[in-house]
């Protein structure tokens, strides 16, 4: 039988989707045109000692979900899209990611504007709720800690045509989100789906395969 590319299954694109914390309504689809070749997590246990010197029976405790934090680099490149007008280059593509880390004009305006009259406290900002897609088991809200571009190669009017983003993507959790709040439900979900790929390990201890007969 030959195989052809058509027969081929297409791979499944990894993305951020802007949900509306509200509705749990997708209002933005941010589809990575490649995937990475590789990422890296980074987990960080809550400890109830903090790992300080404390009371011998909190040692084995923890206090919530682990930090976790994803980094991965990105690539665009207009040359590979067609479907992007070259006037801009990837210059929609980049702000779309970039707005997602920082207020509107008209909040900034709003905040002044309250600043001016006399506000004495100014309520910050919330951004939008985010998830970071990774295959249908990685489904999780996720927010930008940190955001760096290396445009690479330019039309002629500078407008950016290929460019590299690194994200560090800083997991959302029930420590840092309100109870019942959408985003601590999603991340309850995410949590659920690693229990039960755990699950599938077999169970069963083989010390023998370690070198030792027995713990005790």
């Amino acid at each position: 039988m030959t195989i052809t590319y058509a027969d081929l299954p297409k791979p499944i694109r990894s993305g951020i989707v802007v949900v509306d914390p509200v509705t749990g309504t997708p209002t933005v689809a941010i589809v990575m045109q490649f995937n990475p070749d590789s990422l890296q997590r980074t987990l960080v246990p809550q400890a109830a000692t903090d790992g300080q010197q404390g009371d011998r029976l909190e040692a084995l405790r923890l206090v919530g979900p682990a930090k976790e934090d994803w980094k991965i680099e990105v690539e665009i490149d207009a040359t590979d899209q067609p479907q992007i007008e070259a006037p801009d280059g990837i210059m929609p593509q980049l702000a779309l990611l970039e707005m997602l880390v920082q207020p509107s004009s008209a909040t900034i305006r709003l905040n002044q504007a309250l600043a001016d009259v006399g506000t004495i406290e100014i309520t910050p900002v919330e951004t939008p709720l985010t998830l970071f897609t990774w295959g249908a088991s990685r489904v999780m809200p996720v927010r930008i800690t940190e955001f760096s571009v290396t445009e690479q190669l330019f039309d002629v009017d500078l407008n950016p045509v290929r460019a590299t983003l690194n994200l560090t993507l800083h997991v959302l959790t029930t420590s840092d989100l309100p109870t019942h709040h959408r985003g601590a439900e999603l991340y309850l979900a995410h949590l659920a789906q690693k229990q039960a790929l755990a699950r599938k390990v077999p169970q069963g201890v083989q010390l023998g395969v370690l070198g030792i007969g027995g713990i005790g």
